[in-house]
């Protein structure tokens, strides 16, 4: 994912660093590619097609369907996201700080609280746990879309009327061309032999 990806810009208008990895490979209109579809009819095929991908060592590519297939991580390869580590990182952090923010303050401005010493604890635990929560939360959400590359206001393959189907009784495998491993003829030759029904290049357009 490039910085581009979140932007609703097109992509010819921004900076050249902010627009992402180029490709090499163009289509016959010179227009960049982007990477390659292959559609799938049944289930089964689109597991072995990923399987395929995964073992062949792409790493910047997708599997759609049009619902949950169970294992389909598993088939393409995934590791356990970090998301969960960074969360308690950082609600961690912030209930620490939200902690020692207060022992700090009630050194400056100390309150009797129930009749405790000014340094107790016990008078600190809402708002630690409060700012806990509220950190937690934020960072879940965010790195939640970040992980995700969302929100994505375009991608090239809305432009394949055959990807459509994706969402209906169609499933797909997409190879970015941003992949170091990508190219044309040796791409195409992998998947054809997964038994595609279609296989197409997208290229990157506005």
């Amino acid at each position: 994912m490039a910085l581009a990806d979140y932007l609703p810009i097109p992509t010819s208008k921004l900076p050249a660093p902010l627009r992402g990895p180029s490709t090499k490979f163009v289509l016959e209109d010179g227009t960049p590619v982007h990477g390659m579809l292959a559609q799938y009819s049944k289930t089964p095929d689109l597991v072995h097609a990923v399987e395929a991908v995964r073992d062949a060592g792409y790493k910047v590519w997708d599997s759609f369907s049009p619902f949950p297939i169970h294992g389909i991580e598993e088939s393409m390869g995934f590791s356990r996201t970090k998301l969960p580590y960074i969360i308690g990182v950082a609600g961690l952090s912030a209930a620490a700080m939200g902690f020692l923010l207060q022992w700090w303050i009630s050194g400056d401005y100390p309150m009797v609280v129930q009749g405790k010493p000014f340094t107790a604890w016990q008078p600190f635990v809402p708002v630690t746990f409060e700012i806990g929560i509220l950190i937690t939360a934020f960072t879940t959400l965010i790195g939640m879309f970040a992980f995700n590359g969302l929100p994505r206001h375009h991608h090239p393959l809305y432009q394949s009327e055959r990807f459509l189907s994706s969402s209906d009784d169609k499933f797909f495998v997409y190879i970015e061309a941003t992949d170091e491993r990508f190219d044309p003829e040796a791409t195409r030759k992998l998947l054809e032999k997964t038994h595609p029904d279609h296989i197409e290049l997208i290229g990157q357009r506005d």
